[in-house]
């Protein structure tokens, strides 16, 4: 009895154990059980995890690729941007050149029109004086028309020349009505401001008076007149020219007194007596041929 006293203690510290490991057997066995389920759930998350990881790589790659090809497009952009900024800098270096040479070029028109206002002045000034001196040659020509006509009357009427040589030789025909072509001659030297008579054939007398005169007047024109009126006196009283050689000369051809020598303001009290000698001799020529009248007389050395 002793000893089932003593066994049943045990027993039920035993039955107590037993109760105790099969609750913790239980509890252990549902953890165990939550754990696999757990861990299946884990397994079949990370299967799946796995699949889309598997699926994000394979977009991954593509969108690697994609990248590479976007990476390259935008390299290519860019190249081409960069050609196009340095197209445009070009460009713009191109309008800002044109600019300057633009700007240079209305620089130089403004200059061009400055010249050509002046340069149109000057054509204008020239044309004036080119128009003044078409009337002025007009003018020339027809005075030299008329020259040449006052000297051939000279010439045919009076038997008038002149010659040059160490003085000037004014000779005449037609003094002498009976030898209309026996020459009286005289001749002038002009030096020094000063006339001198080196020869007059025939002698006439008050010549160093007349000399005298015309260096007082400075009318060679009335001086040449009153010799011819000397000259006619002269043949008149029977006094003929000498034969003298002729003085080393060169002919005037396009000279008279007057068309060459100064009149003087002495000049219209000679008039009378030269239109009584052209009266005698013949039609005078024309009163422009006079217009030289009044210049200095020409020096004779």
């Amino acid at each position: 009895m002793e000893t089932q006293a003593a066994e049943e203690p045990v027993r039920t510290k035993m039955e107590s154990l037993r109760l105790t490991c099969e609750r913790e057997i239980q509890i252990h066995q549902q953890k165990i059980d939550s754990y696999a389920s757990s861990f299946r759930s884990s397994l079949q998350s990370i299967k799946s995890r796995a699949q889309q990881t598997a699926q994000n790589q394979g977009k991954l790659g593509e969108l690697k690729a994609k990248l590479r090809e976007a990476e390259d497009d935008m390299v290519k952009a860019l190249a081409v941007k960069t050609r196009k900024e340095a197209k445009r800098m070009a460009i713009m270096d191109s309008i800002a050149a044109q600019r300057a040479r633009v700007e240079e070029l209305k620089r130089s028109v403004q200059v061009q029109s400055a010249k050509r206002d002046q340069y149109a002045a000057i054509i204008y000034q020239h044309s004036l004086a080119l128009t003044a001196s078409e009337e002025k040659s007009n003018k020339d020509i027809e005075c030299k028309s008329e020259t040449q006509e006052a000297i051939l009357w000279y010439n045919r009427v009076l038997g008038f020349h002149v010659e040059a040589g160490r003085g000037v030789k004014f000779t005449f025909k037609n003094i002498n009505s009976r030898n209309p072509n026996e020459e009286y001659s005289l001749t002038v030297r002009y030096a020094n401001d000063t006339y001198a008579l080196l020869d007059c054939d025939p002698h006439l007398n008050d010549t160093k008076e007349l000399i005298y005169e015309l260096n007082k007047t400075n009318g060679l024109f009335k001086f040449v007149r009153i010799m011819r009126e000397k000259f006619q006196e002269a043949a008149t009283q029977g006094f003929l020219p000498q034969l003298t050689n002729h003085q080393e000369s060169s002919t005037i051809s396009t000279s008279a007194p007057v068309l060459s020598m100064s009149s003087d303001r002495s000049e219209s009290s000679a008039t009378t007596n030269d239109d009584q000698v052209l009266h005698e001799e013949g039609s005078r020529p024309s009163k422009k041929a006079y217009h030289t009248r009044g210049t200095k007389p020409l020096s004779w050395r």
